[in-house]
């Protein structure tokens, strides 16, 4: 860190400062994990599954990315009717919350693919419309499973957050003429963003977690690869360690850009 001084007064450089004891030991029982796995464990079947595990990879980021972003999306409306909305918006919206955090995301998933998805093909009017290419498939039900998701657990959150916003500052603003768009978009989402902030990079890594769920209706995921390389090879623990490599890396990088972003933002807000 910038701020750490040593004992002469002078500022330690960035690498020096980062690079702690501890640090130092937990970077060498890497190493001698990653040499070990790769003097003694078989690689072989990577080069055979390299092209659909890219593929796989890419579809659980685009999963991650677009079911986060309109989770949010979704999430700040159904946090603002909790919090300051009327009992005809509050009601649904609350409801919702509850049945999404009191459900487990699996059977969520599951209702939508065999129980909605089973349902369309009986009208002949969904069958010939331009969407059916789109509602056979699978991936339609696992992004609404998960933005569903996001959004119920977020809600919750971002209702805490506009609630926790102090009432002088928006009564503040009423004083000197301000429209109600203005002062939701100038100050009350803002502050709520910031005060969320922390829990969405929480929520953000759990929805990572969640995205091997979409390999139980046939969404080729990188978890999926993961274990079509186990079922073709019947190499166990190789593609189990890879993959939990993969989502360490992915997680790492999520906590540092939310943390980036945390950092940041009061500077704006200011």
């Amino acid at each position: 860190m910038a701020n750490v001084i040593e004992v002469t007064g002078k500022p330690l450089p960035p690498l020096r400062a980062w690079l702690k004891p501890h640090r130092i030991v937990l970077i060498a029982i890497a190493l001698a994990l990653a040499a070990y796995a790769g003097w003694t464990m078989r690689w072989d079947w990577i080069p055979d599954y390299a092209p659909l595990a890219v593929e796989g990879l890419w579809r659980t980021l685009w999963l991650l990315v677009v079911t986060c972003m309109l989770g949010f999306a979704l999430a700040v409306p159904l946090g603002l009717a909790q919090a300051a909305g009327p009992a005809y918006l509050a009601l649904p919206a609350r409801a919702f919350c509850t049945v999404i955090r009191g459900t487990p995301l699996l059977l969520q998933l599951w209702l939508l693919y065999f129980g909605l998805g089973s349902l369309f093909p009986q009208f002949p009017w969904i069958r010939g419309s331009e969407l059916w290419p789109y509602l056979r498939q699978a991936w339609p039900y696992a992004v609404l499973a998960l933005t569903m998701s996001f959004a119920g657990y977020e809600g919750e959150v971002m209702r805490g957050a506009f609630a926790g916003v102090p009432r002088g500052q928006l009564e503040s603003a009423r004083a000197f003429g301000m429209s109600r768009w203005k002062i939701f978009r100038r100050i009350w989402l803002p502050q709520a963003i910031q005060r969320a902030l922390p829990t969405l990079a929480g929520e953000t890594v759990l929805q990572l977690k969640a995205t091997p769920l979409v390999a139980t209706i046939t969404v080729v995921d990188i978890y999926a690869v993961s274990s079509r390389v186990r079922q073709d090879t019947f190499i166990i623990f190789e593609p189990l360690l890879l993959l939990a490599l993969v989502y360490l890396v992915i997680t790492g990088l999520i906590v540092l850009a939310f943390r980036r972003l945390e950092a940041r933002v009061p500077a704006r807000l200011g």
